[in-house]
């Protein structure tokens, strides 16, 4: 058995976004600033409502002449090209989905980076940066976590190619990783739930608060520098059978039946339960007061996130 997984990232599409206008136009658009992203190199994002309430979570990177990848769900790739391709008019600006163009592999463990310079190309040296190769392009994730991006049409030469390197596995495996990273996939279940700020997408660099005006920038702004956050998201523990979905409510034991928060995204856990990403009250979190589903359902058991909830 290997400690190194691959999976095929097949739940999630991909805009792409190209033209000279492109870079412009989504600064206006996306709450990451966009300008200031360097070719080759990746960040977090979200897309909002001018109520400042998510549509979208994104990976956004810069690619070959220039054109802007947006990594989302396969269900939102659609409404949200839809939506944001009303706002070009005029811009030089050409969106369209190119999900089944390429093929996204996601490979994790203490053989990644051995694994992938052997049959891929040389792995980027930071985090967030994209390398290429003649097999495709390589984004680090982490130390251990790196995602492939090669044509849909050799994918599976690609995959076969590591051989017994990896051990195969389901996207749920690496949704966990996600989760257990912190990093947050907005749902059609979880659509205008969430500021961007609850959901930590400020601590994972995917606000701008100096960059100028875009959707929702007034009240995420104002939330920032004159409001005071009541709900963020933590990395819970979930001792249950049944798996937590998207969107179920999580309520605490005192507050007469009130929900104190929402379910982001889960996995299970190999080592049973599952792992969830809640967007709750800080102080039913501080409290251990926070439970799945009913007041009297499964306690959700907060553990620390690689960065700090506090900030």
């Amino acid at each position: 058995m290997t400690s190194t997984i691959l999976a095929e990232l097949s739940h999630f599409g991909l805009l792409e976004f190209s033209g000279d206008d492109a870079r412009e136009f989504l600064q206006g658009q996306l709450s990451c600033d966009v300008k200031a992203l360097p070719p080759w190199h990746a960040q977090y994002g979200s897309y909002n409502t001018p109520q400042g309430r998510m549509l979208a979570s994104f990976l956004l990177w810069r690619g070959k002449d220039d054109a802007c990848y947006m990594q989302l769900p396969h269900g939102l790739c659609e409404p949200v090209r839809k939506r944001i391709a009303m706002f070009i008019l005029r811009s030089r600006v050409k969106v369209i989905d190119v999900s089944k163009d390429w093929m996204l592999l996601g490979i994790a463990g203490a053989g990644a980076k051995a694994a992938i310079e052997e049959k891929i190309g040389a792995v980027p040296a930071s985090v967030m940066e994209i390398s290429n190769a003649a097999n495709g392009a390589i984004l680090k994730l982490g130390p251990e976590r790196f995602q492939i991006i090669v044509p849909a049409s050799d994918a599976a030469r690609v995959r076969a190619s590591f051989g017994n390197r990896v051990e195969p596995a389901g996207y749920e495996a690496w949704d966990l990783l996600d989760i257990r990273a912190g990093i947050p996939f907005i749902l059609p279940e979880t659509q205008q739930q969430f500021v961007p700020q609850m959901a930590n997408l400020d601590l994972i660099g995917g606000v701008s608060f100096s960059k100028g005006c875009y959707p929702g920038q007034e009240i995420v702004a104002r939330m920032h520098y004159l409001g005071k956050l009541k709900q963020r998201m933590y990395l819970a523990r979930i001792d249950a059978t049944e798996s937590p979905l998207a969107g179920d409510r999580i309520f605490g034991s005192g507050l007469g039946g009130q929900a104190v928060g929402m379910i982001v995204n889960a996995a299970p856990a190999p080592e049973g339960g599952y792992d969830a990403l809640a967007v709750m009250q800080i102080e039913s979190a501080a409290a251990g007061d926070a439970h799945w589903k009913a007041a009297d359902g499964p306690r959700l058991q907060i553990r620390p996130l690689p960065y700090d909830v506090s900030a």
